[in-house]
């Protein structure tokens, strides 16, 4: 178990490597996370650690909520938009402590991260794009060009089953990609070879790949 750093995308660009190929890579910010609580078991049942990222912008603190403005104020941390918990072993809660800063040279012998993030949402589809139906011909007078066909049952059992495919909305939801090769670690910026889910500036979680072991 690793800890999950909280970053921003910032967009897509693409470098060359040694041989000359080119390399489509996803930019990511990850400014400092800064350590907010250590859990133990002997207090809270598990082992965790709480990062804070993303601080707010000079006067817009007051966006926080009066509870969360008093725990930060408790461990005297600067006020952070985004708070993410990370599952670690009891062996490795000594290297933490409350104020520490974590940036992106925990990443520098990583070799693949998992990324998560919110998936672009698209508002309501249709079951052509959403689901990637065929629809119905499309000569003149057909009438269900982009319609998914009849959905009806025989006299028995005479109704449609629950949880079949229909028109509904379509993304905006949480996605992982996994083992994202690591390309370089410039700074606060991190390239990842590929794509990420989510729209620029929105907010990501990476950490070291399950599967790959970092």
């Amino acid at each position: 178990m690793s800890l999950t750093l909280i970053g921003q995308k910032k967009g897509m660009t693409q470098i060359f490597d040694r041989e000359g190929k080119s390399v489509v890579c996803t930019v990511i910010l990850a400014e400092p996370n800064t350590v907010l609580q250590v859990k133990r078991k002997e207090t809270h049942g598990y082992n965790s650690v709480q990062l804070a990222g993303l601080p707010f912008p000079e006067g817009k603190e007051g966006r926080l909520a009066k509870p969360q403005r008093a725990e930060f104020a408790k461990h005297q941390v600067a006020p952070c938009r985004v708070v993410r918990e990370s599952r670690v072993d009891v062996e490795d809660l000594e290297k933490y402590q409350v104020g520490q800063k974590i940036d992106l040279s925990h990443f520098a012998e990583v070799g693949y991260v998992d990324v998560e993030g919110v998936s672009k949402g698209k508002g309501f589809q249709g079951v052509i794009k959403l689901h990637n139906m065929a629809g119905g011909p499309a000569a003149h007078g057909s009438g269900f060009h982009r319609h998914m066909g009849s959905t009806g049952m025989r006299s028995t059992p005479g109704r449609c089953f629950p949880g079949g495919k229909r028109a509904s909305r379509m993304g905006g939801d949480r996605k992982t990609v996994q083992n994202l090769r690591v390309v370089a670690v410039k700074g606060n910026l991190l390239l990842v070879e590929g794509a990420v889910p989510g729209a620029r500036s929105g907010t990501l979680f990476i950490r070291a790949s399950v599967k790959k072991g970092g």
